[in-house]
């Protein structure tokens, strides 16, 4: 499992056919893929029923890691939107067992709407 305790997550959306591409074969029949993000070599998707954290681990990068976060897990969150001189939005969630996760979303993107989508699966 990732070590999210870690510090943060820098992340730049990438579309949601390459987030299904990633973790299709994983979903459930009535979940899909409602925001997609990457890092160098990791990936984070949002479903309408979990987060999955994508670890791309060792050289060649055959092993990966796929831990499942179910909003029903999460307490509490948090997003904040982006400045004029940070440009970054950030997305902060606090999981039972786990604590708080901080991601950080580069580039543009809609805080405000992936605020409003995930509210009516967490809440």
């Amino acid at each position: 499992m990732i070590d999210f305790k870690n510090g943060w997550f820098k992340l730049a959306p990438i579309s949601k056919a390459e987030g299904e591409m990633t973790v299709g074969p994983m979903l459930l029949d009535d979940e899909e893929v409602i925001e997609a993000f990457k890092s160098v070599r990791d990936k984070l998707i949002f479903t309408n029923k979990r987060i999955i954290a994508v670890n791309v681990q060792g050289v060649t990068g055959k092993k990966v890691d796929y831990t499942s976060l179910p909003y029903s897990r999460i307490q509490a969150f948090s997003v904040e939107t982006a400045g004029v001189f940070d440009r970054d939005c950030e997305l902060e969630v606090y999981i039972s067992s786990i604590g708080r996760i901080k991601f950080e979303l580069r580039g543009s993107f809609d805080i405000r709407a992936f605020n409003k989508a995930i509210s009516k699966y967490i809440l």
